[in-house]
């Protein structure tokens, strides 16, 4: 799909607010979220917000970057909802400027992306976190195309592996970074029986010490 088709799909798909990913955040983002230092966070793909707002409601100062406008005004109003506040930039996030050293955490959540684009938005995330900064990141894995109908795009190309991973952010101290099977309930479109990556690397403070 070209980038106004989709922003269009994307657009359509939040048109039923909260329908399709729910209210609550990812589960693994849950587990992680007390390793992100106090500072700004930006979310990448964040839809309807449950990341961002869940990350708000713990006292970060969040900005929540998705290219569909519907459903960014879904996160807008669920952050209202909760009493919490959101920056939300309508963006593509394969070229919006992240940075450098600007972020104490970056979260993408399911922000799969063609295997050409990987590479490099992880490198920007790599450079736009501050030293200590926290990525964090859940996505399918290829192993996922065996579980057809229960989430991810039904497409090997967008779905990465740990060993890409790993290449992919060098910078970053991998503290997990392990394909993993688990049961995931999140809105219609993520349920059921699911292999996934999870990754929580944290940028050094300083040089890596030698030997």
């Amino acid at each position: 799909m070209t980038k106004p088709e989709t922003a269009r799909f994307w657009d359509e798909r939040y048109a039923s607010p909260f329908a399709s990913y729910g209210t609550e955040p990812n589960d693994y983002l849950r587990e992680v979220a007390g390793k992100i230092p106090d500072g700004p966070v930006l979310c990448l793909a964040e839809g309807e917000g449950r990341n961002a707002v869940f990350l708000a409601g713990q006292g970060h100062r969040v900005t929540a970057l998705d290219l569909s406008e519907v459903g960014l005004a879904n996160a807008a109003a669920l952050a209202a909802r909760h009493g919490v506040s959101l920056e939300t930039v309508v963006a593509d996030i394969t070229t919006f400027d992240l940075g450098e050293q600007r972020w104490a955490g970056i979260i993408a959540i399911w922000a799969h992306l063609p295997s050409e684009l990987r590479p490099g938005l992880h490198a920007a995330c790599v450079r736009a976190l501050r030293p200590g900064g926290v990525f964090v990141l859940e996505a399918y894995t290829p192993r996922q195309l065996d579980r057809p109908g229960v989430g991810g795009p039904p497409i090997a190309d967008a779905l990465p592996t740990p060993e890409e991973l790993r290449r992919d952010l060098t910078g970053l101290r991998l503290e997990q970074c392990r394909e993993v099977d688990r049961e995931i309930a999140e809105g219609t479109f993520h349920h059921g029986a699911s292999t996934t990556v999870q990754v929580l690397g944290v940028k050094p403070a300083g040089p890596e010490p030698i030997g």
